[in-house]
């Protein structure tokens, strides 16, 4: 059983706390740059076994080509994929290729992001790697997200995506 989602990462990192000198304003660089990046992410809740990948953007074509790096992951396991409702996973184009690789969907309800623990999975890049830190380029920004994401072990993935929490839905 996989779960699946995406993430936007935008050149201004989260801002989740700042200093400054006594009375004075503290100084917030805005590049004014919409530049962001998408990162698909799908994780084996039994093992923690996650796979990320970088996209340029949120659309159908690369939604795709996360399936096909799903079924290579994942080669030779019937999967049975829970995703959100996302135009891109709904897309006719998309489900048909899903069939064709043997990849079962199982569609989460609308506006229930708790139910899909790769958010919390996202939430962990986004808070303390990324947050309060404006590295020199856009590329550094993504590739500290893409990287912290591989590195840490599945035990960890498990724990970010509150998979292990007594309080999660998993849990019963």
């Amino acid at each position: 059983m996989l779960f699946s989602d995406a993430t936007i990462i935008t050149e201004t990192p989260p801002l989740r706390a700042s200093w400054s000198p006594q009375g004075e304003p503290a100084r917030i660089a805005v590049t004014g740059d919409r530049r962001n990046r998408t990162l698909y992410g799908t994780i084996n809740i039994a093992t923690g076994h996650r796979l990320v990948e970088e996209a340029p953007r949120w659309n159908g074509q690369t939604w795709r080509l996360h399936l096909q790096a799903i079924r290579r992951a994942w080669r030779g396991w019937n999967i049975v994929l829970f995703l959100d409702r996302g135009s891109p996973q709904r897309a006719g184009a998309s489900r048909s290729l899903a069939a064709d690789l043997g990849i079962e969907l199982r569609w989460l309800p609308t506006a229930c992001p708790e139910l899909n623990p790769v958010e919390g999975l996202w939430r962990w890049p986004k808070g303390a790697v990324l947050c309060n830190h404006q590295p020199d380029n856009f590329q550094q920004t993504v590739g500290r997200a893409v990287d912290a994401l591989r590195e840490i072990n599945n035990r960890e993935t498990l724990r970010n995506a509150a998979i292990l929490s007594q309080n999660s839905w998993m849990a019963t």
